[in-house]
């Protein structure tokens, strides 16, 4: 019990820090429930072209934003040395490096355009997601240059203006949402492709709110007055650029993973792609949760990496672990609860053209919460443990466990499961539910190693 204290006691500073990142997180998910909720009232066809758009869109975003993370942890541990000049550096060179990313990302989505039509999806789905695809692919350039002014902030502690640009922005994007997609307001009525429209306008007001609020606050106003006089360091770039990339493909496996199943279950039709679309957005709001306690996570293990304290880091590190434990068997519980109605969030059952899809739709999203409930352990351990491991500034063997976890493993028992069985849409999520818990055995194994050979060096 007084082991347990010794971790338990942590528990409150955690969450002070991880709920703006929390709900920060959340916004981005919030937006694509929102649009979900909101398109899911026009059809089952036009919700399965916002998830067959939103595939693409993800794949990109997380690349942007596993980039990003990198910058964090450099300013954690430079704050935890004092080092003021440093901390400006790193947020410029990560600043600029974020905004040239996001421009990259958003010309490679629409360059992929074309590749919707040669994926076997439905036809229907494929028409209307064609749009829908080109403006969030535009909304990445505004999306990951946020990025670049958040992970600064989160890397000081001040976890809470994110949490704000983001509230901001899904009011402006619900307001939008229904004013463009139900012709509401005045405004044209253009479905689905104008909650996409709606969308990229609230990822620019929350850029701009972001870009101003770090540029007057007073708490930042030592390290942005003098950002001008900084020098290009090409060495800081490759920094960053080696820190960043590994994070990037580790958030780029485990969203692919994810995404893969939006495209199978869409080789299976429209039906089990919306239903797909319904579980993979309940149970993304979840894991936004375990992200923002892997955010702690980060913060705190860089910070402490920067005063060479290796035994609080790795009691502040267990922690964590052990709050988003007891926090996913609350979700976990919850979804068994709730399988059966939560899907109906997202359905008009009123409509008679389309009752008999909704009612198919309702019963597999019911079944895939099931098995969400299953994995909402596995996957908020192996995102909080992820979280440590960027704090140390190890990426590169974590990334090539997530691969292995993800796409030697769980994608072809998820390929063969969901498309070579009757299971259908549940055997790509028993997929889903092997990978994920392979990578977080995997991952608490690295953590594991390195912190004990960090103490054991430290005190030879």
């Amino acid at each position: 019990m007084v082991k347990l204290n010794n971790y338990s006691r942590e528990f409150r500073y955690n969450l002070k820090l991880a709920y703006p990142v929390i709900i920060g997180m959340l916004g981005h998910t919030l937006v694509q429930l929102i649009d979900n909720i909101m398109v899911g009232q026009l059809g089952t066809a036009e919700l399965a072209a916002v998830s067959l758009g939103n595939s693409f869109f993800f794949v990109a975003m997380s690349l942007g934003i596993g980039f990003s993370t990198a910058i964090t942890p450099m300013i954690a541990e430079a704050d935890g040395a004092n080092d003021e000049n440093k901390v400006r550096n790193v947020f410029l060179h990560g600043l600029i490096l974020c905004t040239f990313l996001g421009v990259f990302l958003a010309i490679a989505v629409l360059f992929s355009q074309p590749l919707l039509k040669q994926m076997g999806q439905p036809e229907e789905v494929v028409e209307l997601a064609y749009p829908y695809l080109f403006w969030v692919a535009i909304s990445l350039i505004p999306l990951v240059a946020f990025q670049g002014f958040r992970q600064f902030a989160e890397g000081l502690f001040q976890t809470r203006l994110a949490m704000y640009a983001t509230l901001m922005g899904n009011a402006i994007n619900v307001i939008l949402n229904y004013g463009f997609i139900f012709g509401g307001f005045g405004f044209p009525e253009l479905g689905v492709e104008g909650a996409a429209i709606g969308s990229l306008i609230a990822r620019f007001a929350m850029l701009l709110f972001m870009g101003v609020n770090v540029r007057t606050n007073k708490k930042f106003k030592i390290y942005t007055q003098k950002i001008y006089k900084v020098k290009a360091q090409l060495n800081l770039f490759k920094r960053i650029i080696s820190l960043g990339f590994p994070s990037a493909l580790q958030m780029f496996f485990e969203v692919t993973f994810f995404t893969s199943a939006v495209w199978m279950s869409g080789i299976l039709g429209k039906n089990p792609q919306a239903a797909n679309q319904i579980a993979l957005n309940l149970s993304s709001m979840t894991f936004m949760v375990a992200l923002g306690v892997g955010v702690t996570a980060m913060i705190r293990v860089g910070n402490q990496k920067g005063k060479n304290n290796f035994l609080e880091l790795r009691r502040i590190a267990i922690s964590t672990f052990f709050l988003i434990f007891i926090m996913d068997v609350v979700f976990a519980l919850f979804f068994i609860a709730t399988h059966e109605y939560l899907p109906w969030l997202y359905l008009d059952s009123n409509n008679p053209l389309i009752y008999d899809d909704v009612i198919i739709v309702v019963k597999l999203a019911s079944n895939l919460l099931l098995i969400a409930a299953l994995f909402q352990i596995s996957d908020g351990l192996q995102a909080v443990v992820l979280g440590a491991l960027r704090g140390l500034q190890d990426v590169n063997l974590p990334a090539l466990l997530i691969f292995m976890a993800y796409g030697l493993f769980g994608f072809p028992i998820a390929y063969y499961l969901g498309i070579k069985t009757d299971l259908g849409a549940s055997g790509i999520w028993i997929g889903l539910l092997f990978g994920l818990t392979l990578s977080a055995s995997l991952l608490i194994w690295r953590f594991q190693y390195l912190t004990k050979k960090l103490i054991l060096n430290q005190n030879i």
